[in-house]
């Protein structure tokens, strides 16, 4: 780092160690000592010919020897070499100039140039905490500027507003001047995410949001509209994010991470990626393989030998500099690219920002192949699972904000409520900043989920307290009659919900309409409950029988309604298997399956009726490892409930349910953000075997024509589906980096659903949400009768295959947002029925931008969707 353009000497100088107790991949080495720092004069005529004389030598090194190139370098570094005999300031300029010649030949006219930004991946957490991050970045940025200042041609590119918003509050004089680069042009805002997030477990409205508050910063602050989303290491793509992508103005992608896979090498590195709904995004895969290139003539030779595309694309992008822990580019990457700009023996290196890259890539659109749904990638499929707590906490918090906005918009419909924009942008903020693909994932220290778990209690409460105090608003209002105890009973979904819930004990049957609630007396009696059995290792229902081997395991589950067994012929279902698992957070092997598992021995089982449930209560243990696990069967469902606690403690398992169901088909439905993909269940191909492990949200279906089960859950991820066996992967306890990973108590549920048809007939996406959304019951108060109906809906979609997913306030304005997705892949057209005083209807994309205004009819719009595709309306109400 230069002090002083000219030192004469005796020049005071300050030195601020920033020093934190991390060391490099979280391994403390020597207690943290500084091994050597020093102060000294630089030779810059000596520092020129270092860098003239690597790059010339490297270059050689990748030239063939029978080229006439290759010994013209040599010749001119042996000749610089004779001069060079102490190393004067004279031999010095003498060596250059012998070396000059070789450097000012160029190339001809190329058939690729490389575009190169500078960067520095910077993980907001990994093997260091979040609070080490932010001076991370600091120090990062500021080798940026200060380098900016002695290269003119240097560009560099950051993502992450979450990042820069850091900066703007700790170090405001650094942020000023990251902002005066930004409007110079110098200093690129990179990708809409606010995070660089993971995209496998983070689910659909996340994902927008990502972008959502992402663009909006980048525009308020930079007065920059972001069109490039840039995830260089997250662990896989979903299918679902080209529409997302689109219909929030980003046109492009760029990714390093796909260069990593296991097995099989993706046939492009530019190309056209298709969503689930037919939208399309242009991506780049950098083809030298990093984001940390060196920016030496290695790199460049390796990114044009590399290049899978060269023959229809005369362009790709390098990334240069260092990363992870940030860094970003030195000197020495800088006054390597000075010397390549046209050098002969290497194509050509411009540096600009990625989005002039991408304008150019784009021209030559149409001759790129399309890669059709997911962007697998063939590694890390240990983050599906790994630290489950953090994991549960973001599906929680996912649906609860999603109540709480629905909560607060309905009370301002009602009573005029004040709807808590700014408390709910800085909770949506945190948890946004939690999936991280390297903190939602899994696969960081302990202390950074000692913070979020914390982190995630205090935010849950809170967003708890702000939906009851929206329903108090008015939920005292409502009608009551003479009832002796009113409960309000809220449902968020878009249909009608027929179930059982309890209050205070007392079980009652309510029947809610969608987008709406019912008002009902708990001091009712529900009338006897028939049709249940418990017992001598028998559950049973009005549409289900189940029978428990000795060990606790389900030896048949036969479906009473359609008189079939739901499992396959002589197969045993639920039997907690735990494995060897020797890899990491983000890794185990493909092979776990080949060796012999053990098992959870059932220490004790009873079983009871609560009402209208059907329980069987079994205890387990396994070293030091206990599992308390009720066995669920309601009246009139087809689900059966598998309500578990875990006490785990045990390092290097894994723990996983399976069941062999009575169903041949050769792929499996899984659910996925907006809608759902299908995967093989066979191994035929080396990009089917790689797929050993696979991702999806709640649930996943094996169905042929008549009939078809669903393994439905409420916080888990990981699957394997092979043949008729759905495998769920409840629990790893892998010991890096975090050594005491899931050790502790867990609680989730999981659910097999047996149902007719396929999983569109059958409503498995409907179960799904129903498990994951349970009915909001708010107690009342007798003695206060107001003149609201008992009961109202307040909006609701005619066809089955629409799903309201998210009800929010506008970002600007008081009007409301409705965001909405087909589900069942089938083109639909349909209207949508509002039953308050609305003015207007507009469509508008995912940053909530006109689109077009909607045709009203008397309560409603008629609107058509594409399979899979998402439509976001903005009614106006004044």
């Amino acid at each position: 780092m230069p002090l002083f353009k000219n030192a004469q000497g005796g020049e005071v100088i300050d030195i601020w160690a920033d020093a934190g107790c991390n060391d490099l991949f979280g391994v403390l080495k020597d207690d943290g000592v500084i091994k050597e720092a020093y102060i000294a004069v630089c030779n810059e005529t000596m520092r020129e010919l270092y860098y003239d004389f690597e790059v010339l030598y490297e270059l050689m090194q990748h030239i063939p020897q029978d080229k006439a190139r290759y010994h013209s370098i040599a010749w001119a570094l042996m000749e610089a070499c004779k001069v060079l005999r102490n190393f004067t300031e004279e031999e010095a300029k003498e060596a250059r100039a012998i070396l000059a010649p070789e450097l000012s030949k160029e190339g001809g006219h190329p058939s690729l140039t490389i575009s190169a930004i500078g960067h520095a991946h910077i993980d907001l957490a990994w093997l260091w905490p979040i609070r080490e991050t932010i001076r991370k970045g600091a120090r990062t940025f500021s080798t940026v500027l200060a380098l900016m200042e002695r290269y003119p041609d240097y560009v560099f590119g950051a993502s992450q507003p979450q990042l820069y918003q850091w900066m703007k509050e700790y170090y405001p004089s650094l942020y000023q001047k990251i902002k005066e680069h930004v409007f110079k042009g110098r200093w690129e805002p990179q990708g809409g995410m606010w995070v660089e997030a993971d995209t496998n477990i983070t689910g659909g409205e996340s994902l927008i949001r990502q972008i959502l508050y992402g663009k909006r910063f980048f525009k308020k602050e930079f007065d920059y509209d972001v069109k490039t989303l840039w995830l260089p290491d997250s662990f896989g793509y979903t299918a679902s994010l080209p529409q997302i992508m689109k219909k929030c103005g980003i046109e492009y992608f760029m990714t390093i991470k796909l260069s990593w896979n296991e097995y099989n090498k993706y046939p492009h590195h530019t190309f056209l990626w298709e969503g689930i709904d037919g939208s399309s995004v242009l991506v780049h895969m950098p083809p030298e393989g990093t984001y940390n290139s060196s920016a030496a003539p290695r790199a460049i030779i390796k990114a044009e030998k590399e290049y899978l595309d060269k023959g229809v694309s005369d362009r790709c992008l390098m990334l240069f500099g260092i990363g992870d822990g940030g860094g970003g580019p030195g000197e020495e990457h800088l006054e390597r690219l000075k010397r390549e700009k046209n050098l002969d023996g290497l194509v050509p290196v411009v540096q600009e920002p990625a989005i002039k890259f991408f304008q150019r890539l784009e021209k030559n659109k149409n001759k790129y192949q399309t890669w059709v749904g997911e962007l697998y990638l063939e590694k890390h499929q240990g983050t599906y699972t790994s630290q489950a707590r953090n994991k549960r906490y973001n599906r929680k918090m996912e649906l609860e904000l999603r109540e709480l906005e629905w909560a607060c918009v309905l009370s301002f419909l009602i009573s005029g409520y004040p709807y808590p924009q700014n408390e709910l942008e800085r909770i949506w903020k945190e948890v946004l900043l939690y999936q991280f693909h390297d903190i939602l994932p899994g696969s960081s220290i302990k202390r950074v989920y000692d913070e979020s778990l914390a982190r995630y209690e205090i935010l849950m409460n809170e967003v708890k307290e702000l939906k009851q105090k929206a329903y108090l608003s008015w939920i005292n209002t409502l009608d009551v009659g003479e009832m002796v105890c009113p409960v309000a009973v809220i449902n968020s979904l878009s249909w009608e919900r027929d179930e059982w819930i309890s209050v205070e004990g007392q079980w009652l049957k309510v029947k809610v309409p969608p987008m709406g609630y019912t008002v009902v007396d708990a001091s009712i009696h529900q009338r006897q409950v028939c049709g249940l059995i418990a017992g001598d290792n028998l559950l049973e229902n009005d549409k289900l029988r189940i029978k428990f081997a000795a060990d606790g395991s389900i030896e048949s589950i036969f479906d009473k309604e359609y008189n079939r067994e739901v499992l396959s012929t002589g197969s045993f279902a639920n039997k907690l298997a735990v494995y060897d698992d020797k890899g990491d957070a983000w890794d185990f092997p493909i092979f776990y399956d080949q060796i012999p598992c053990e098992f959870f021995t059932l220490q004790s089982a009873s079983f009871y009726i609560d009402g209208p449930k059907a329980v069987a209560n079994q205890v387990y243990r396994y070293g030091a490892s206990t599992i308390e696990q009720k066995v669920v069967l309601t009246l009139g469902s087809r689900r059966v409930d598998f309500i578990t606690k875990v006490d785990w403690h045990e390092s290097n398992k894994m723990l996983r349910t399976s069941f062999p169901v009575n169903i041949h088909t050769n792929e499996a439905t899984c659910d996925i953000q907006f809608g759902n993909i299908k995967r093989p269940v066979h191994r035929n191909t080396s990009w089917e075997m790689a797929k050993y492990e696979i991702c999806a949200h709640k649930w996943v279906d094996l169905s042929q024509k008549d009939y078809g089960v669903a393994l439905l859950n409420d916080c888990k991820y990981g699957y394997k589906v092979l043949d008729n066996v759905i495998d769920l992967n409840l629990l790893r306890s892998a010991t890096y980096p975090d050594s005491e990973a899931d050790r502790g108590v867990h609680e989730f549920t999981y659910a097999l659903y047996p149902h007719p048809g396929d999983h569109v007939e059958g409503g498995v996406a409907r179960e799904g949400y129903e498990l994951n959304i349970p009915l909001n019951v708010i107690p009342l108060d007798a003695c206060k009768n107001g003149a609201m109906p008992r009961e109202k809906t307040f909006m609701e979609v005619e066809a089955r295959n629409i799903i309201i997913e998210t009800v929010k306030k506008a970002e600007d304005s008081d009007d409301i947002i409705i965001r909405l997705y087909e589900n069942s892949g089938a083109g639909t057209k349909t209207k949508i029925k509002f039953y308050f005083t609305f003015k207007s209807v507009c469509l508008v994309n995912m940053m909530e931008e006109e689109i077009e205004m909607l045709n009203m009819e008397k309560n409603g719009v008629e609107l058509y969707f594409r399979p899979y595709e998402i439509h976001t309306l903005k009614v106006s109400t004044k």
